[in-house]
Order: C-alpha cells, then sequence, then structure tokens
C-alpha cells in the first residue's frame, strides 16, 4: 500500500471523527438536562478534529499527495 493511500485513508478516517463528535455533541445536547459540559467537550473537540483535516487537506495539496480538481493555477 502506497503513501498515497494512506494518507487518504487517514483524511476519511479523521473525517469520520469529527462527524461522530457532531453527532456526539447532538447527543449529548438534547439528553443533558443538568447542564453538563460534555456538548461543550464534544464541540471543542469537533472543532480541533476540523483544524487538523484542514491542515491535512493543505499539507497534501503542497505536497502534491491530493490534486485538488477543476482549480487552475497560473
Amino acid at each position: 500500500m502506497s503513501f498515497s493511500a494512506v494518507y487518504k485513508i487517514v483524511l476519511v478516517i479523521v473525517f469520520l471523527v469529527v462527524i461522530f463528535e457532531l453527532g456526539q455533541a447532538l447527543y449529548f445536547m438534547m439528553t443533558d438536562r443538568s447542564g453538563s459540559n460534555r456538548t461543550v467537550w464534544a464541540l471543542t473537540r469537533r472543532v480541533a478534529f476540523s483544524a487538523l483535516l484542514i491542515l491535512l487537506i493543505v499539507i497534501g495539496i503542497v505536497t502534491g499527495l491530493l490534486h485538488p480538481h477543476g482549480v487552475v493555477v497560473r
């Protein structure tokens, strides 16, 4: 398995973690009535993983591992 394939798998896993954290925050928001901080922490983790995902995408484009479609560089 090439490094490019492993890199793309890592990107998909991080994206799925972002979606999971968003769902977890929604669940905590709907079930916690006592005002716990679980929703805030889930959303904080989601923002951190989203920033990591954006950073990985930028690194992938800069290094040539990812090739965006429809982007014209002049």
